[in-house]
């Protein structure tokens, strides 16, 4: 055949063939040469070594020509496949490829447009036009992937050095649709066992997306993305960017706004960080990152600098997955480490409310969800810790408008807000807390810590613990979250509370002594106040002795003269408190006493009532005896009575009045002396049975020295 019938292109690559096949021959002969040799004396030392067999014939040495030969063939048929697989239309490969490609990944592969591969070159290449992945059956009739073109080419030097390298992959108009649908399935999964696995990709030179196109959609955490995509080499300023992703949605109606730019691509090493800025925020939540994946792309093996903010931690489920309890609006910052299923950050720093937070935590991510935080304050701000149980702050301290609001408005002292049991269930937990001080208006603790364990779906609370400026608080607390209506097993004790840093008073405290306290209760409800509302058990309280001011303890018994005299000359005599004591039965939510005493050296008051724990309501009256003759005694019980956040003391009128009535009778009857005689008391009353009546407690109630640790 003619030289000048060939086309042009085609005999140039002929040539340049030819060239290389004819430079690779002198090699060829050369190691072949070689294995000539290598076998031959192999043949030599065997024969010897073995005596009987040298009688076999020797091999008999190849020529140079036959080897040069040889070479010459092997070289031309490596020529004749490269020229094959160059000119070869790929074209006719596109089906068993996308046959290949569908049974791996258990989607159906299609490639609707042109196969294209070049081969003979350092860097060979592949293009593919039209390439579409289907959605598996329950995610719909559209395409996961459809990318109009896309070019990927490998290093072949690098390649035979054992290390993969990608100087290009180019993206025109690619379209991902990623779906996630209420019972936890993902069409990017491919196999039915989940990986934990990061996406790890080789080193990218350069890479190109085109008017690119990502839409998530997430059912569970009502998680919807719709973004776009675009890669290029872009200089701005004094710094270059190389990717950008721009994506806005919504997350639990929320609008959702997500900006990731890398650096740039050109002649990255495999040994050197990636670096990369992300901006997530989500409704009032926002995210910051500023770091570098270490070894380009291995996403197992990133580092950044985070801030996370927002109005709720709680909210921060929809992104991150955890379970986190409900804040009020706080700021922190951390350094993040992640190794492939794990997570670390450490050198947590920033706000909470009005209370700062330090420490660090570790998410596991391989299997089941595990958290493990170590956490401590400087400084607790006590109404921040009642917002983590649903509580309302107070309104004087800083807030956000929605919790300030709710101070004003709410009107519960047990909090209200909703446990989210399918969370609790999704992860596990361990967590560690120290506040070294708190501050508090309203309450006289000091400090506080607790240790949490969350173990699928049981959150035990074992101890917690605030110190008092006299005495704590220590206690343990169970919800077991692995039935429909969560369960509650609450048990707290007081020891060494001193009844005094509760009551506000200029001078001398009214009331002095130690409170032993002990509550004992279980309900099922998904709050606080739901579990408390149909709880079961008992509450014992008992003060064993102290010291209370005369005047207050003469107006217990209604001793008008004495009391009101003492009282008005700001008297500050005291008397002794001998005990107080009351236990109260709690069922279905219901707390009753048939039998609260308080003692005191000159009056002694048996009480009774109740305590509603669903209305919040307490109804309790006491009736107060003289152990002294005095003068001006009215016969009426005192009552408390109100909500338990603002209850009121007050006096039953109708037994005054009743006993007004008679004084008149009497004067009218008899003589105006005989009028007071109404209101004159002999002191008959006893000293109580303060040691008996505290036994009695501790067998009918719970004991107070036993149980949380």
């Amino acid at each position: 055949m003619s030289n000048s019938i060939i086309p042009a292109p085609l005999r140039l690559r002929f040539d340049a063939a030819l060239r290389r096949a004819q430079a690779v021959r002198p090699r060829i002969a050369s190691r072949a040469r070689e294995a000539g040799r290598w076998v031959q004396g192999r043949w030599t030392d065997w024969s010897w070594a073995d005596p009987r067999r040298a009688t076999l014939p020797r091999l008999k040495r190849p020529s140079r020509k036959a080897l040069i030969w040889t070479g010459s063939v092997l070289g031309c048929v490596v020529v004749a496949v490269v020229l094959f697989l160059t000119w070869f239309d790929w074209d006719k490969m596109r089906g068993p490829i996308a046959r290949y490609a569908s049974a791996r990944i258990h989607r159906t592969v299609s490639i609707d447009g042109h196969l294209k591969v070049r081969l003979l070159t350092w860097t060979p290449s592949a293009t593919v036009e039209g390439l579409k992945v289907s959605q598996p059956a329950w995610a719909g009739r559209d395409d996961m992937i459809a990318i109009k073109s896309a070019t990927v080419s490998i290093r072949l030097p690098s390649l035979l050095k054992g290390r993969v390298m990608l100087p290009l992959i180019a993206l025109e108009q690619p379209r991902f649709d990623l779906v996630r649908d209420g019972q936890g399935r993902a069409n990017w999964r491919f196999s039915d066992k989940p990986s934990t696995k990061a996406a790890k990709l080789p080193p990218i030179q350069q890479f190109i997306i085109n008017d690119g196109h990502i839409r998530y959609a997430d059912a569970r955490t009502k998680f919807y993305v719709d973004g776009t995509l675009e890669a290029r080499e872009k200089r701005s300023g004094p710094y270059t960017e190389g990717f950008h992703l721009d994506g806005k949605g919504t997350v639990n109606s929320n609008p959702f706004l997500i900006k990731v730019t890398g650096g740039p691509m050109i002649n990255i090493d495999p040994d050197r960080p990636y670096p990369f800025n992300a901006d997530v925020r989500g409704g009032a939540t926002r995210i910051l990152a500023k770091g570098a994946i270490t070894k380009p792309f291995d996403f197992g093996a990133v580092t950044a600098n985070l801030t996370v903010s927002g109005q709720d931690m709680n909210d921060l489920y929809m992104l991150t997955r955890l379970a986190l309890p409900n804040t009020p609006p706080y700021r922190l910052s951390g350094k993040l480490i992640r190794e492939q299923s794990l997570f670390r950050i450490a050198g947590i720093n920033g706000k909470v409310g009005d209370s700062d937070l330090n420490g660090a935590l570790r998410i596991e991510t391989k299997g089941r969800l595990n958290l493990r935080a170590d956490l401590h304050s400087r400084m607790l701000d006590l109404d921040d810790l009642m917002a983590v149980l649903g509580g309302a702050p107070d309104p004087r301290e800083t807030a956000s408008p929605a919790q300030a609001s709710l101070a004003r408005t709410s009107t519960r002292l047990l909090p209200d807000a909703t446990l989210q049991i399918d969370r609790l269930r999704s992860m596990d937990a361990v967590l560690k807390y120290r506040a070294t001080a708190v501050r508090s208006p309203r309450l006289p603790v000091r400090a506080a810590s607790l240790d949490l364990t969350l173990d699928h779906g049981v959150l035990d609370l074992d101890p917690f613990k605030f110190k008092l400026v006299s005495g704590e608080v220590i206690g343990k607390a169970r919800i077991d979250g692995r039935k429909a209506v969560p369960v509650t097993n609450f048990d707290a004790r007081l020891s060494g509370v001193g009844i005094q840093q509760f009551v506000r008073a200029k001078g001398a405290p009214p009331i002095e002594g130690a409170i032993q306290a002990r509550a004992r209760l279980i309900g099922a409800g998904a709050s606080v106040h739901r579990a408390a509302a149909n709880a079961n058990g008992d509450i014992t309280i008992v003060v064993p002795r102290g010291k209370m001011r005369q005047a207050f303890a003469e107006l217990l018994g209604i001793n008008a003269g004495r009391g009101l005299y003492l009282l008005l000359n700001k008297d500050p005599r005291q008397t002794d408190l001998r005990c107080v004591v009351a236990n109260f039965k709690v069922t279905d939510g219901v707390a009753r006493a048939d039998n609260i005493v308080i003692d005191t050296g000159v009056v002694t008051a048996k009480g009774s009532g109740m305590v509603d724990l669903n209305t919040e309501r307490m109804d309790l009256v006491f009736e107060g005896k003289s152990k002294q003759p005095r003068l001006l005694r009215v016969w009426a019980p005192i009552t408390v009575s109100g909500p338990l956040a603002k209850p009121k003391i007050g006096v039953r009128a109708e037994k005054a009045a009743a006993q007004v009535g008679l004084a008149v009778i009497l004067g009218a009857v008899a003589t105006p002396l005989a009028a007071i005689l109404p209101f004159v008391d002999p002191g008959l009353a006893k000293d109580a049975d303060c040691a008996g009546l505290i036994a009695g407690a501790q067998a009918e109630g719970a004991s107070l020295k036993g149980g949380a640790r």
